[in-house]
């Protein structure tokens, strides 16, 4: 009994290491299929969204992907040099409550559009408004006051990275430090 109870352990052991020792196995990428208009899903009061402009060194992206399991998953688009935060006295000048409520309004056409916020750091939730997303769209618009740093930070009015918490799927608050630039004092502004 003692003999057979320790061989099926040491097929189950034997088993497992054969099992951690394998090499990753990945999956095959998937395309997205072009619905025919990306803004379908986005309602008409929303922020408008950003297009880089003809003489701009970003390319387009394209409306759809081959149909080839073979390609690689996109590389993260570089930011548009508009987003990049600068001290020209040609910015827009938005409250920094309107430029906060502009961020809320961009996360929510992307969980609009696939079903759920963007996750992560900041610098990965802006990589995905930025068009680092499966339909490739770019929800910042440099116009709704909304600027990225050299991280690839949203910032705030100040030149401080937002803090972004998610709540849910669906909801996420956003925190600007606020003219102290210091996260969690009195005059930081949230949005949910």
């Amino acid at each position: 009994m003692k003999k057979s109870l320790l061989a099926i352990c040491l097929v189950f052991l034997v088993a497992a290491l054969f099992y951690w020792l394998q090499p990753p196995r990945h999956l095959p990428h998937r395309s997205v299929p072009s619905t025919g208009t990306p803004f379908a899903n986005v309602s008409s009061s929303s922020v408008p969204l950003l297009s880089p402009p003809s003489n701009s060194p970003i390319a387009a992206p394209p409306t759809s992907l081959p149909p080839s399991s073979s390609n690689p998953p996109p590389t993260p688009r570089p930011f548009a040099p508009s987003l990049l935060a600068s001290t020209d006295s040609a910015a827009p000048t938005l409250s920094p409550k309107t430029v906060l409520s502009n961020v809320r309004n961009a996360v929510r056409q992307y969980g609009s559009m696939f079903g759920g916020n963007p996750v992560g750091t900041n610098q990965e939730i802006t990589q995905a408004l930025n068009g680092d997303n499966p339909k490739q769209i770019n929800f910042l618009n440099p116009d709704a006051g909304m600027r990225v740093n050299a991280l690839g930070e949203l910032i705030d009015a100040w030149g401080t990275p937002y803090f972004f918490h998610q709540l849910s799927a669906t909801e996420m608050e956003i925190r600007s430090a606020g003219p102290d630039k210091v996260m969690w004092t009195g005059d930081d502004l949230v949005t949910k």
